[in-house]
């Protein structure tokens, strides 16, 4: 097929992630992707015949893109669409899975896994199997909420009992979920802990990545959540050495991959595979309560083929304003400063530089932070403790999500950016300085 310069995505996988499916596309290197995302975690958390804890959507083909490339996606813009959400924190249902409640999920009546559901009444007991009408939910909330938002005033504010029933009884509608999505509406469960809780809305993806090379569910594709397909009871088991070498990243929950940042993800597949979702209309570093705002929205991607840039894993290019103050690139009245300085010490030339974030994954947060220093320095091809030093005084160590995800960004020297080719991408995202 020829490569289109522009791709309209509303297909979703079933929840995983699988290279021998078919990809849309090709898309031409320079395209432009626009996607109607579907809802995250919850609503496909209570959907069992979803297998990957999310529904995102098929992946797109880029021309040219083999393994051992990387491509460049810078998020153009994202539209939150959802009239309302409901979430909170999560507790599983012991005998409705099998080992991973994201993943295999089993009828407690009849024992049909991953069973279809049906839509009986409102409440956390509404999902029922089709087969034999048992409860099927696999999750329940143990503190919710049900937020409706104005987009105009990009604020959410939290629903008494009555008006959440409201959206309850109406879910697709409230949550503009995509047409081809086949998720139940998390809002059909009607949570109300909270009530008034006003937030700001700043959307992001918690999903956008390639690919992986093996067949993974879309929430287990980084280093924390899949951890737990290591020796599992299920058909999606993977060994720890399977999961480091064909996982991507794409799961990351950042809140900085939003509208004018470009994310660097690795090629692992032909085509690459850039797949997205599980927008989330608001989030403080962390995700600490395992889950927040999931949306349904419309997103513009534009893809650049960076051929021959080998990466282990994501690279974030933030916007200027999500930079820790450190990490911000120096002005020019700095930089003239830091020339005196260096006159004054006779510093041949100060050091000039842009920043990076290397995102690492693991089961807890020591060990993402020790996988993202571990990529970078193999990256620029210096020592981790090299990676330290300049991430302690020249950036940050920041969470993405909760128990594993962080980004390790400092300012790399220009000099390291010019010999591993990512010179252009990175002054292309910070053109002042």
């Amino acid at each position: 097929m020829d490569a289109k310069q522009t791709i309209m995505v509303n297909t979703f996988t079933n929840g995983i992630l699988d290279p021998s499916e078919d990809m849309l596309g090709p898309i031409q290197d320079g395209g432009h992707i626009l996607a109607n995302t579907a809802p995250g975690c919850w609503g496909p958390m209570i959907t069992p015949c979803l297998r990957g804890g999310h529904e995102v959507t098929k992946p797109v083909y880029v021309e040219g893109a083999e393994p051992g490339d990387a491509i460049a996606v810078t998020i153009h813009s994202i539209q939150v669409t959802s009239l309302a959400t409901s979430s909170g924190n999560d507790q599983a249902v012991d005998g409705r899975f099998l080992g991973d409640p994201f993943v295999a999920v089993k009828c407690p009546g009849c024992g049909t896994m991953y069973p279809d559901t049906v839509i009986k009444g409102t409440g956390p007991e509404a999902i029922r199997c089709a087969e034999c009408g048992e409860d099927v939910t696999p999750f329940i909330f143990t503190n919710g909420y049900t937020m409706a938002f104005s987009a105009q005033d990009q604020l959410g504010i939290t629903l008494p009992k009555e008006q959440a029933e409201q959206v309850a009884e109406n879910g697709k509608f409230y949550m503009k979920t995509p047409e081809n999505s086949v998720q139940n509406p998390i809002v059909t469960f009607m949570p109300h802990d909270l009530t008034g809780v006003v937030a700001r809305m700043r959307p992001f993806l918690g999903q956008l990545g390639t690919t992986p090379s093996k067949a993974l569910p879309d929430s287990h594709n980084a280093g924390d959540f899949g951890s737990f397909l290591v020796s599992a009871p299920h058909d999606y088991v993977v060994t720890q050495d399977e999961l480091d070498e064909h996982r991507t990243d794409g799961h990351m929950d950042i809140s900085r991959v939003r509208a004018g940042a470009t994310l660097i993800c690795p090629v692992k597949v032909p085509g690459g595979g850039i797949y997205l979702g599980d927008m989330h209309a608001m989030q403080g570093d962390g995700e600490i309560a395992g889950h927040t705002t999931d949306v349904s929205g419309i997103v513009h991607l534009q893809v650049h083929l960076l051929k021959g840039i080998k990466i282990e894993g994501p690279i974030l290019l933030p916007n200027e304003e999500d930079l820790p103050y450190t990490a911000r690139p120096l002005s020019d009245k700095e930089k003239a400063a830091a020339k005196r300085l260096a006159e004054k010490w006779d510093v041949a030339e100060p050091e000039v530089s842009l920043p990076v974030s290397f995102v690492g994954t693991g089961p807890t947060l020591n060990e993402a932070t020790m996988n993202g220093m571990e990529r970078a320095a193999r990256f620029f091809s210096v020592t981790v403790p090299e990676i330290m030093n300049r991430a302690t005084i020249t950036g940050s160590i920041e969470i993405g999500r909760h128990p594993g995800v962080v980004t390790v960004t400092f300012l790399a020297p220009e000099t390291y950016l010019k010999k591993t080719n990512l010179y252009e991408q990175v002054s292309k995202q910070y053109p002042n300085f």
